[in-house]
């Protein structure tokens, strides 16, 4: 079967662009990729993503939207699946999947809310989220056993933003954590997660930190 034309509609920091990168990747699917500025769109964005977000995937010139909804559909039109083939144990991904997107909202507000109380409630949100998660996770090396997943490919831009956070302000996230640390050093030299964003990350997100004002960035060493 002939793959369509795809193109990904992207901002440079978006961790849901990086989760749609990730899948490309990894099912090897050929694809464009074009970066927006989100606070200044081009005209024609509105057009292709009626939430005015990204990320887009342009299919044969036809908009998909939504990070998920992307990512399914990719694993859906090439080999093989990136879900489990059990019913349930696929449709246990789908729910951690959502649960790392609280832990993604939580590590987002920690680090640009210009309020001391939500500094402290969301970092004690993320502690608590990893430490959960460190419950149930199997023992990897991810989250399914030997096998990347789409969970992976989830959870691996939330560990990338963590570590260049730490880098910024030593908190140890992960100190009640220890099996969701190690799961997260695997995900961060896995190729395609290295691969999902432009060198000029680290340094990119450390601006956007410092430039917030935020809590975060006044205690941070930046």
């Amino acid at each position: 079967m002939s793959l369509p034309r795809l193109k990904l509609i992207s901002f440079a920091l978006c961790p849901f662009v990086q989760r749609s990168i990730i899948t490309l990747l990894e099912k090897e699917v050929p694809y464009e990729i074009e970066y927006i500025d989100l606070d200044n769109p081009p005209a024609w964005f509105h057009e292709v993503s009626p939430l005015e977000k990204v990320p887009v995937l342009l299919v044969d010139d036809e908009p998909l939207f939504e990070s998920m909804a992307i990512c399914e559909f990719l694993d859906e039109i090439t080999p093989g699946s990136l879900y489990p083939e059990d019913p349930f144990a696929r449709a246990k991904n789908r729910a951690w999947i959502e649960f790392g997107n609280e832990l993604l909202g939580a590590v987002y507000t920690y680090s640009i809310t210009g309020e001391e109380m939500g500094y402290k409630q969301n970092l004690m949100t993320v502690r608590d989220r990893l430490e959960t998660l460190d419950e149930f996770f199997a023992g990897g090396p991810y989250f399914n056993g030997e096998e990347f997943s789409l969970v992976d490919a989830v959870y691996a831009p939330i560990f990338r933003m963590l570590r260049c956070l730490e880098d910024m302000q030593k908190q140890d996230v992960y100190e009640d954590a220890p099996e969701i640390a190690r799961w997260a050093e695997t995900l961060l030299q896995r190729p395609s997660v290295i691969n999902a964003v432009q060198a000029s990350y680290n340094d990119d997100y450390r601006e956007r930190i410092q430039s917030s004002g935020s809590i975060f960035a006044q205690k941070a060493d930046i």
